[in-house]
């Protein structure tokens, strides 16, 4: 009997995935360190100091809104046509928005037109993740045997992660210039060097097969004419569950990357270089604990595990706060560490818990479609209500209740959600992975 080769698909799916994630993260955090840091003056300059940086943050929130009509879009193509075709897609377009972000005029030259075009950008960055991060997960999860979807979801999603840390470590170089030139050219150089890192993730999405799941639901004649609507009339309460699910690591992922930055600045007088000092070291935290998770449910189950994740922030804001106003540097990075601790175990899940709630045919449009829902409900304006909090109490202790009480949602919901037996689904497992295929 001839052997064939252990095939290297599931292996190439999940670096490319991967990759890609870490390319859409970089791109959508710069824009939201940005906003914290430095919009508020090129943008919104006729604002006072206070107001114009909430309503740059606002505008970060926009592209949580534009999401779910990029799940919609490409969750309705990336059921009809593919999983590979739509990863390429929106790597192109998060790419090219952000370049142009860094090429825009701002208000002291064109007016009004400057926010206008930020805006209008920041609503394609939008539209692209929302198709992005559920066709990646499923990618990933689909060329990856049942039994190793924990470890395998956890790791992709460290992409995040390094997404994260890599824009802060762009905004950090770029804070060491002289203040008049960070405000003329220097803020441009993080968004302009996106496009480097996305010609190499697009190229590397370009050659990969597509997922065997689809594939199988292609050859079983299963492929829907409008998967979305079929999603929407029988799958609605899951799609609920899913964004209630997401919301407590949302609001924990986007306080800590964004509004420290802001509450460090405001309220306890730090400069930006020394809360992203604090901020840059505790985000690796969430690169090596969801590896840690993943084997862990693997064993023990996802659900375990995640919820174990959604308990743990619902207390933990309020160290990471308090361990905060002590302005003192070890204990700042404890408090961020304590808090990505849970949030690692909870959203090193998602993959590989989210993908079993929805059938394979409609599997990209139902969990894109309540993944975006639950962003804009945890992520999106997280840091403009959070400076409202502190704005109209002067303290943290009602931003941690929010925190905390976003984290209960996504316990109770994990709680209610069905999941699907998906053991029995296509794969094609390598000797890194599991067995290779013979």
């Amino acid at each position: 009997m001839t052997t064939t080769p252990p095939q290297r698909t599931p292996v190439k799916a999940v670096l490319a995935s991967w990759l890609g994630t870490v390319i859409e993260f970089y791109d959508f955090f710069i824009y939201g360190l940005a906003s914290s840091l430095i919009f508020a003056r090129l943008f919104f300059p006729s604002f006072d100091p206070l107001v114009g940086t909430l309503i740059s943050l606002s505008t970060f929130g926009v592209g949580y809104v534009a999401r779910p009509l990029g799940a919609i879009v490409f969750g309705h193509f990336g059921d009809r046509l593919g999983r590979k075709s739509m990863l390429v897609v929106t790597l192109t377009m998060m790419g090219a928005s952000t370049f142009a972000i860094g090429l825009l005029p701002t208000y002291a030259t064109v007016g009004v037109l400057a926010p206008v075009l930020l805006v209008t950008l920041r609503i394609v960055q939008g539209l692209s993740l929302g198709g992005e991060y559920g066709g990646a997960v499923l990618m990933t999860v689909e060329h990856t045997p049942e039994r190793r979807r924990g470890l395998v979801g956890s790791l992709l999603n460290t992409g995040a992660g390094v997404g994260t840390l890599t824009s802060n470590l762009a905004f950090l170089a770029v804070l060491q210039l002289p203040e008049e030139a960070l405000l003329s050219w220097g803020w441009r150089i993080p968004f302009l060097i996106s496009a480097v890192l996305v010609v190499v993730g697009v190229a590397a999405r370009v050659t990969l097969a597509e997922s065997p799941a689809f594939v199988a639901v292609q050859d079983s004649g299963e492929v829907r004419r409008l998967p979305i609507l079929d999603v929407l009339r029988s799958d609605w309460q899951r799609v609920i569950l899913v964004a209630l699910g997401t919301v407590g690591a949302g609001v924990v992922v986007t306080m800590t990357t964004v509004f420290s930055l802001a509450y460090g600045r405001e309220a306890l007088g730090l400069t930006n270089s020394a809360m992203l000092g604090v901020l840059l070291p505790a985000v690796v935290a969430t690169l090596v604990f969801p590896p840690l998770f993943g084997p862990i449910a693997d064993r023990i189950g996802v659900r375990t595990v995640f919820l174990a994740g959604a308990a743990g922030m619902v207390v933990l804001p309020f160290a990471w706060f308090a361990l905060l106003d002590t302005r003192q540097y070890g204990l700042m990075l404890l408090g961020f560490v304590l808090l990505f601790l849970p949030y690692s175990a909870n959203y090193a899940m998602f993959p590989a818990y989210f993908s079993q709630v929805f059938p394979p045919a409609l599997r990209y449009s139902g969990m894109s479609l309540g993944f975006t829902i639950g962003t804009i409900a945890g992520n999106a304006f997280a840091p403009a209500i959070a400076t409202s909090i502190l704005g109209r109490t002067g303290s943290w202790v009602g931003i941690a209740w929010y925190m905390a009480g976003m984290a209960a949602v996504s316990f109770i919901a994990a709680v209610l959600m069905p999941i699907r037996d998906t053991a029995g689904e296509p794969a094609q497992p390598t000797t890194a992975l599991g067995t290779a295929t013979a």
